[in-house]
C-alpha cells in the first residue's frame, strides 16, 4: 500500500505547505500539496464548519485567480480536520506555491460579505458554515507560520521503517 500521508510522522509533522504527493497525467504533472493548519494529535482540529467556509473560500480564491484558475484541479478538506489539499497543474515544489497560498490564507482572513455559494440551491450543507471562526484561523495560519516558512515547515517528516 502506497499511500503517502500515511508514511508520514504524525508525532512531529509541523504546520505548513508540503508536497503529498506528484502525479503523471498524459504528458503532465499533477502536484498534491497539504496545507496543514493544525499539528496533527497535539492540537484541536477544526470543525467542520469551518472546513466547509474554508473550501468554499478557497475554491473562490484560485478558480477566479487570473494565474492560477487554470492551474487549479482541486481543493479540499482532509478528513482529519487538520488542514486541507490543493492539487495543481504542474511539477511543483513548496516553495513554488508559498506566496499564493498565503495570499490565499490573506484572502480568506479578511474576507466580508455574503459566503460564495451558500445558498441552498448552491451547497449541499449551506447551514455547516462559520465565516468568523474561519478568519481568526486563516489569520493565525498567516502569522504563525506562512508569514514565516522554514525548511521544517515544508518538508515533510518520515517515518522511520
Amino acid at each position: 500500500m502506497d499511500v503517502t500521508s500515511f508514511g508520514i510522522d504524525h508525532n512531529i509533522l509541523l504546520r505548513g505547505i508540503y508536497v503529498s504527493r506528484k502525479d503523471t497525467v498524459e504528458n503532465g504533472t499533477l502536484t498534491t500539496f497539504d496545507i496543514r493548519m493544525k499539528e496533527p494529535n497535539r492540537e484541536m482540529v477544526m470543525d467542520t464548519a469551518v472546513m466547509h467556509t474554508i473550501e468554499h473560500l478557497m475554491a473562490t480564491f484560485f478558480r477566479s485567480h487570473p494565474l492560477w484558475a487554470e492551474r487549479t484541479i482541486y481543493v479540499g478538506p482532509m478528513g482529519c480536520r487538520t488542514g486541507m489539499y490543493a492539487i495543481f497543474k504542474g511539477d511543483l515544489e513548496s516553495n513554488d506555491v508559498a506566496v499564493i497560498i498565503k495570499e490565499c490564507y490573506d484572502y480568506m482572513s479578511q474576507f466580508s460579505g455574503e459566503l460564495p455559494a451558500s445558498k441552498a440551491e448552491m451547497c449541499g450543507n449551506y447551514l455547516d458554515h462559520n465565516l468568523e471562526i474561519t478568519k481568526i484561523e486563516c489569520k493565525k495560519f498567516v502569522d504563525e507560520v506562512l508569514s514565516c516558512l522554514k525548511k521544517e515547515n515544508m518538508i515533510y517528516p518520515r517515518q522511520e521503517k
